[in-house]
């Protein structure tokens, strides 16, 4: 099937659809914003996760783990702000921390306490951050450890793994789902993609033969969790001989953890798995819910950013002059950022909100694979950590969420992009009984999420699916 047939078959099957009228029924003031949104944003929208037929949920207001549309219908929220709301949506002693500063000012274009006092505590909770420097968001963190990482070892290529997502930037902006053998995407040059090594995720042996046969490889970049968020689970025997890898062939290790940082652990990922990477990138929590990110590690790496002359007056004029990695940023350390990031970090630091997050998916998790069981479907809820995801086997294959776990699923069955309409249907079909997914689909935990919501998310996949059986979407075995 052509992609012309593909997108009339989509449109057909929500045209008629029981469960797109009743979205259309709920939310009309969406509909007349998105309506408007499309003559001014491309799509009529601000970021691809957001796209959704026949068009996207406007909210207007959130608190805690809850948030409310701009018609005034209330939904358990597993968007999380995008993975960076571990506290939930207005955390009291966050909120006063932005006003505080509010008041002060917005943007003072020199340095300030904050951003110290920041950074402070990023080393404080990951030993491996010797230094790091602030970026506006992950994507810029990802792009500045990439440069960094060539400046450092005088090579050109960076090594990823297939299906793995590190921003959108040009060295990232392909090989994340689909195009797995001729990567390619409109706009990136092919001699940047000429430059990048996709390998397959989780195979020691392939990963060993690729950095072994060049010796042009300056870093390796990974989501220690799997890729996206884990979607494709990685094994910690991996990871574990991939730090002795890098080492060996003297590569970079970059653990990508803008989602997992002080999320899996205050600590990161890295804490829980005792591996200490050259360098991490950071965003999402880090900045308590506003834009911010960060590249930490290595002190003689992150010094390449260090001017001559700061560098001459700490070791002596005799130093050997060496060139310097330019990098900008106008909201760099940005001080409402500082203040969201330090008052979220310390409560992180300080108490039990990544285990509550994790133990609220587990009981999310085993509970949604109840219904499961119960409509006899062939589908699995799996993960890690505070995060879940829906896979709804496209292909009808015999696999669980143990298989998954163990690392027995290849990697494009977990990555194949669902029936584009069933997983619209889904997402509505929850989005009406009070739930929003994440378009996973499935989505971030929060240290709030309680037992009202879960009861409600369990029963509102109960009806999803219902919905989904009465337009004959899925079936039983």
């Amino acid at each position: 099937m052509n992609q012309s047939s593909a997108v009339a078959e989509v449109l057909g099957r929500m045209a008629d659809s029981a469960i797109v009228a009743e979205y259309r029924r709920r939310t009309p003031t969406s509909a007349r914003f998105a309506d408007e949104a499309r003559h001014v944003l491309p799509g009529g929208i601000t970021h691809d996760a957001r796209h959704v037929l026949p068009y996207p949920l406007y909210v207007e207001r959130a608190h805690g783990s809850r948030k409310w549309d701009v018609d005034g219908n209330e939904y358990v929220d597993y968007a999380g702000g995008h993975g960076a709301l571990l506290l939930g949506h207005n955390h009291p002693v966050v909120t006063e921390a932005i006003q505080r500063q509010l008041e002060r000012g917005t943007h003072f274009g020199t340095c300030h306490e904050l951003e110290l006092r920041w950074g402070a505590l990023v080393q404080r909770l990951m030993p491996s951050a010797e230094r790091l420097r602030f970026t506006s968001s992950g994507t810029e963190a990802t792009l500045l450890a990439v440069r960094l990482a060539r400046a450092a070892t005088g090579r050109k290529k960076l090594l990823r793994f297939a299906g793995h997502f590190h921003g959108w930037h040009d060295h990232m902006a392909f090989g994340v789902s689909g195009g797995f053998d001729a990567p390619s995407s409109p706009g990136v040059l092919p001699e940047i993609t000429e430059n990048v090594v996709l390998a397959p995720p989780d195979d020691t042996q392939a990963t060993e033969r690729i950095l072994a046969a060049s010796d042009d490889i300056a870093a390796v970049i990974i989501e220690p969790t799997g890729a996206s968020w884990g979607q494709v689970p990685v094994q910690p025997e991996f990871l574990h001989a991939l730090r002795d890898a890098t080492t060996r062939h003297g590569a970079l290790l970059i653990f990508d953890e803008v989602i997992s940082g002080f999320r899996c652990s205050p600590g990161g990922a890295q804490a829980v798995l005792g591996i200490r990477p050259d360098l991490t990138t950071l965003a999402k929590i880090l900045a308590g819910g506003l834009p911010g990110g960060a590249l930490a590690g290595r002190r003689d790496v992150l010094e390449l950013l260090e001017f001559a002359d700061v560098r001459a007056a700490e070791l002596g004029t005799d130093v050997t002059p060496r060139p310097k990695v330019p990098h900008h940023g106008t909201f760099n350390g940005n001080p409402l950022s500082a203040a969201a990031g330090i008052a979220t970090l310390e409560i992180v630091a300080t108490g039990d909100a990544c285990q509550r997050a994790s133990d609220y998916a587990e009981r999310l998790r085993t509970a949604l694979n109840g219904v499961i069981a119960d409509e006899r479907l062939d589908w699995s809820v799996y993960g890690t950590y505070s995060g879940f995801h829906v896979f709804t086997n496209p292909a009808g294959e015999s696999i669980t969420a143990d298989d998954i776990a163990a690392g027995r699923v290849d990697y494009r069955t977990l990555k194949s992009r669902p029936d584009p309409a069933l997983l619209m249907k889904l997402r509505l079909a929850m989005l009406v009984h009070g739930v929003e997914l994440f378009s996973w689909p499935g989505g971030p935990t929060s240290a709030v999420h309680d037992e009202r919501d879960l009861a409600l998310t369990v029963a509102a996949f109960g009806s999803a699916l219902q919905m989904l059986k009465d337009e004959g979407e899925i079936g039983r075995r």
